[in-house]
């Protein structure tokens, strides 16, 4: 099921109907409803879902945002922070998103599970810098992301902990209102889980059906890009969990949330780990201008017609 992901003209609208019309003018019909959305533009999302205009494919996680949250902040609140407040306050918009997501019709609700308290401007950023000026395979290069990722796993276990502990809770909420959690794959090393911790965390849920993995195709890249992983095995070796995914392109090394074709990304190769009706969601930036995207979605349409 291909769909197409509010982000990208969420901020353009202070009205949520017109917003689910400009997308689906775009020649999209089953929308995303995602984070960074005011609570002022419910009623009209509301509206346009009653008239029939798009159905909802699923809910990013805070949708909407908390009310406090001036900007398009969906990690404003961590399960897995120091902070007690933080944590209810996560589970609490979570568990009011979940409703919502039911109320939508909704087949799942991304979600991202926090952090560890590692500056990404200390660790991700320099690396980043360095590939894009071409030193990847340098010794230095490499001694540096060796000790990013063993102080990574030294100080991971505390938040795996309570990332694991958040779920259990929302697991059972999901259960009750019959909507699938996608626990995404995120673009930062820092993040959590990372790919280890997302197979013990999906080892964990075994035999619960309520949660899965949501593949972010450009955080996945950006990890890729700096030799922290393979992308086609990473699917291969996650997809029979798989519940859908985030599609967006790359450009070299670090610039995501591109229009599909626009960058490094090679989708066949990466497409066929997906089954057949899995949500691929069109998560684009608000830059991408709407012709560019109308273009895309045509040369999608040909070389994955059963992706359409």
């Amino acid at each position: 099921m291909l769909a197409f992901s509010s982000c990208w003209n969420n901020s353009r609208h202070t009205d949520g109907e017109s917003m689910i019309e400009e997308i689906v003018e775009l020649g999209f019909s089953n929308i995303e409803l995602s984070h960074g959305m005011t609570i002022a533009k419910l009623p009209g999302i509301k509206k346009a879902y009653e008239r029939g205009i798009f159905t909802c494919s699923g809910v990013h996680n805070f949708f909407p945002s908390p009310v406090e949250v001036m900007i398009d902040a969906p990690d404003a609140y961590e399960f897995t922070s120091h902070r007690p407040f933080d944590r209810q306050r996560a589970m609490d918009m979570t568990l009011r998103t979940l409703d919502l997501a039911a109320e939508f019709e909704a087949q799942y609700l991304v979600l991202h599970m926090g952090s560890v308290p590692m500056s990404p401007k200390k660790w991700t950023r320099p690396l980043t810098t360095t590939v894009a000026e071409g030193g990847q395979h340098s010794a230095d290069y490499i001694k540096r992301k060796l000790a990013f990722v063993k102080k990574r796993e030294k100080i991971g276990p505390l938040y795996f902990h309570r990332a694991i502990e958040a779920l259990t809770t929302i697991a059972e909420r999901a259960a009750e209102v019959g909507v699938k959690l996608a626990v995404e794959s995120r673009s930062r090393f820092e993040d959590m889980p990372t790919e280890r911790e997302m197979i013990a965390l999906q080892a964990h849920f075994a035999d619960n059906p309520w949660v899965g993995y949501w593949h972010d195709f450009g955080h996945v890249q950006l990890k890729h890009n700096l030799g922290l992983l393979d992308h086609e095995e990473w699917l291969e070796k996650i997809s029979p969990h798989l519940i859908g995914g985030h599609v967006h392109d790359v450009q070299w090394p670090a610039r995501d949330h591109r229009t599909p074709f626009s960058g490094t990304l090679d989708y066949a190769a990466l497409l066929k780990f997906f089954p057949a009706g899995c949500p691929l969601i069109w998560e684009l930036s608000p830059t991408r201008e709407a012709a560019e995207i109308r273009s895309a979605l045509v040369r999608w349409k040909s070389e994955f017609p059963q992706r359409a």
